[in-house]
């Protein structure tokens, strides 16, 4: 098995990055993952947040934006919107930006599913990663996403919620031959 494999993360304007690495950590959707040489192939969508990975036992990190994962034995592929190096941010110009960002949610006077209010709440969590990767990172702030919300989400007819509220009694026989479960004495 190799002691490496390749690290490509491509964005719309091209290749951000090439590299053989040892190790990478990357925001999952559903949390963070890592992967190593010879990792089974899998997909994943990808949250705004830090990659990191290794390589000549040197660790580095980078922001990148959401998108998706392809990893398989040899490579692993992260497509997304944006990339940013410790050495690119304007610490200044990150933070006027986040403070502008932060007063627009916080007076916010439309719909809670507007789409300007997601992608303002996109870019407060962009700028906060980017802070996170110089180390500076601002206070956690937690903003209700609504993109899964259901317009007209409607309840189980009455019906349906009695039906599947009542027990399987085959479920909960732990009598009889076979069963693990001592009988009652």
């Amino acid at each position: 098995m190799a002691d490496s494999f390749l690290l490509e993360i491509v964005t719309p304007t091209g290749t951000a990055l090439r590299e053989q690495v040892t190790s990478v950590t990357a925001p999952g959707l559903a949390g963070e993952f890592g992967v190593l040489p010879g990792h089974l192939p899998m997909l994943s969508a990808l949250r705004t947040g830090l990659v990191t990975f290794q390589h000549g036992g040197n660790e580095q990190a980078l922001a990148i934006a959401h998108g998706f994962a392809e990893v398989d034995r040899e490579r692993t592929l992260l497509l997304t919107e944006k990339v940013a190096t410790k050495d690119s941010v304007d610490v200044v110009q990150i933070r006027l930006r986040l403070k502008e960002v932060d007063e627009a949610l916080d007076h916010w006077q439309g719909e809670l599913t507007d789409p300007k209010r997601r992608e303002l709440i996109e870019e407060e969590q962009w700028l906060a990663t980017v802070l996170e990767l110089i180390g500076d990172p601002p206070p956690a702030t937690v903003r209700e996403d609504t993109r899964f919300l259901a317009d007209k989400a409607a309840a189980l007819p009455e019906e349906e919620m009695v039906a599947v509220s009542q027990p399987d009694e085959s479920l909960t026989d732990h009598e009889g031959p076979g069963s693990v479960f001592p009988s009652p004495k």
